[in-house]
């Protein structure tokens, strides 16, 4: 009878072992991941911080170039029900939620190829 209470008890205890083994891994797993996000988030702000005064001055150019640039009326003719999710988020991309809605872009290659993509849904002006 001393035997099985000795082999319940060391069996209890490496049960315990076993358990707070698995949760210092998942600590030591969820120190890795924090640390890896902290580190990520340093850099972003540190990338951020090196281009504010880049930002600061950006403006400046893009609101001379806006006035030289091409835009394009964009209405929305036939439904998005029924399409290939391809094509729908080119028309999302485009800014168009509903039928008949009419939006300007920029006259840009990447809304020519979104508006290209999905010309059959359509109505395109230059202005």
């Amino acid at each position: 009878m001393a035997d099985t209470e000795n082999e319940v008890k060391t069996a209890a205890k490496k049960a315990v072992k076993k358990a707070a083994v698995k949760k210092a891994s998942v600590k030591k797993a969820t120190v890795k991941k924090v640390a890896t996000e902290q580190a990520a988030v340093s850099k972003a702000e540190v990338k951020t911080e090196a281009k504010a005064p880049a930002e600061q001055a950006a403006p400046k150019k893009v609101s001379a170039v806006k006035s030289s640039v091409k835009a394009l009326r964009v209405t929305l003719t036939r439904s998005k029900n029924g399409r290939l999710a391809s094509h729908k988020a080119c028309v999302a991309g485009l800014g168009l939620r509903r039928m008949h809605q009419t939006v300007e872009v920029i006259d840009t290659p990447e809304n020519r190829g979104m508006i290209n993509r999905v010309q059959y849904m359509l109505n395109v002006e230059e202005v």
